[in-house]
């Protein structure tokens, strides 16, 4: 008996380290979501309608009957979500942990209910420092501040969205405040023309951002500058090799605040070629007088500037919740004059055309153990203007130099309904 008892004495060790071991691994977890959703007008959107973005402008036939002014309906279940959390041994002195998470929202509309990548990322994390290497949402999203709702285009025209291929690493200098710097490519996020632009300038994304918080006290405030630059092309049509590049800045702040019983978000975000950034903008052909760089299809480029703004309002009941987002996002034009900056093609850009969008979002939630019921309303309303400047500005009514310049607002409602079933 004595002998048992030591043999199994000296092997305890062993059961130990097998036990954690044995912790190590995949955890799976994720949600089920059904969305039905009403349209009071056809919308700029991704996957059938179920991303929105803003309404769509008049468009007339023959009558002067405004063709986009009809109602839509859809149900569809691929914002469904499979998410893996990996642990393991240590690494280089620091936990080690990574994500793998997938959904069903496909790459284009032809592949909708296709499984697509969202995250895929490994951390190294020591005492004061964290190293991130992967793919994982863009600095300008974070997910301490960012809105709430129900639909899944998260705030977007006015919330920076993007997820990208990153190396981050965040310092905390003490347990309050944070250092984050980041390096990042494009990958379904991408600027006109797609990643090779910024794959091509050849200098990846970079991202610096402070946040100063504590989660014990509910606050978290925080400052983010980025600098992006791309090569919009690496041959004229004339064939001759193009060399430029076009550059530009962004500058985001951000604050959440929580109680027991409600949560205060709000952001503000002025930026430069925000285009890979689901937001108003990206650039344009700089205005050029010279002949020569005419007839080899010489270009410079200008990036179009946007600004927005969002808040939002919810209760944190366990059982009922109601919120309320707002947000406004404007289209500032460029810097610099534009070459025919009357004409399409010049702009390489989302909502060129576009002067400000603005929506107001109220939704509730009723919640029972795993299961989310939701429901809300979003009033999306676009202003879109006939006429632009030579710095890309849409104008909002007749000028001397534009006497037939006109805005019109077109606006839609859309009714949300959710069903949501975490695991």
């Amino acid at each position: 008996m004595k002998k048992f008892a030591a043999i199994a004495f000296a092997l305890l060790p062993l059961f130990g380290i097998a036990q954690e071991e044995k912790d190590f691994g995949i955890k799976f977890s994720g949600f089920v979501k059904n969305d039905a959703f009403f349209d009071s007008r056809q919308v700029t959107s991704a996957r059938e309608g179920h991303f929105l973005l803003y309404p769509n402008a008049e468009s007339l036939d023959v009558d002067g009957v405004d063709i986009n002014a009809t109602p839509s309906f859809n149900m569809l279940a691929i914002q469904t979500r499979l998410t893996g959390k990996i642990t393991g041994p240590d690494a280089f002195g620091a936990k080690t942990s990574g994500v793998l998470e997938g959904a069903f929202f496909g790459h284009t509309d032809a592949d909708i209910n296709g499984f697509r990548l969202r995250h895929a990322f490994v951390k190294l994390n020591w005492e004061k420092s964290e190293l991130l290497l992967g793919q994982y949402w863009h600095p300008m999203f974070v997910p301490e501040c960012f809105p709430n709702v129900m639909s899944f285009n998260t705030g977007v025209p006015f919330q920076p969205f993007s997820r990208n291929p990153q190396i981050r690493f965040t310092y905390s200098v003490t347990p309050k405040i944070r250092i984050m710097a980041a390096a990042l490519a494009q990958r379904d996020f991408a600027s006109p023309g797609g990643s090779t632009s910024l794959r091509n300038s050849p200098v990846p994304d970079m991202q610096l951002q402070f946040q100063y918080g504590d989660k014990k006290e509910g606050l978290l405030a925080g400052l983010t500058g980025g600098y992006k630059m791309l090569r919009p092309r690496l041959v004229t049509d004339s064939m001759y090799k193009a060399d430029e590049l076009v550059a530009a800045m962004s500058a985001q702040v951000f604050l959440t605040y929580r109680t027991e019983k409600y949560t205060c978000r709000l952001e503000g975000v002025y930026g430069q070629n925000m285009y890979d950034l689901l937001m108003l903008g990206g650039y344009a052909v700089k205005y050029d007088t010279l002949a020569t760089n005419l007839a080899v299809d010489h270009r410079e480029y200008t990036p179009l500037n946007t600004m927005s703004a969002w808040f939002e309002f919810q209760t944190n009941g366990k059982k009922l919740q109601a919120g309320l987002f707002g947000g406004y996002t404007l289209n500032m034009g460029s810097d610099n004059n534009i070459r025919s900056w009357s004409s399409a093609s010049s702009y390489s850009a989302r909502g060129a055309n576009i002067h400000h969008v603005y929506r107001v979002s109220p939704r509730v939630v009723l919640i029972s153990g795993k299961v989310k019921f939701a429901l809300e309303g979003e009033y999306t309303v676009a202003g879109y203007g006939n006429t632009r400047n030579s710095l890309g500005e849409v104008l909002t009514g007749p000028t001397t130099d534009y006497p037939d310049a006109e805005l019109k607002e077109v606006a839609n409602i859309r009714a949300l309904f959710s069903v949501i079933y975490s695991f």
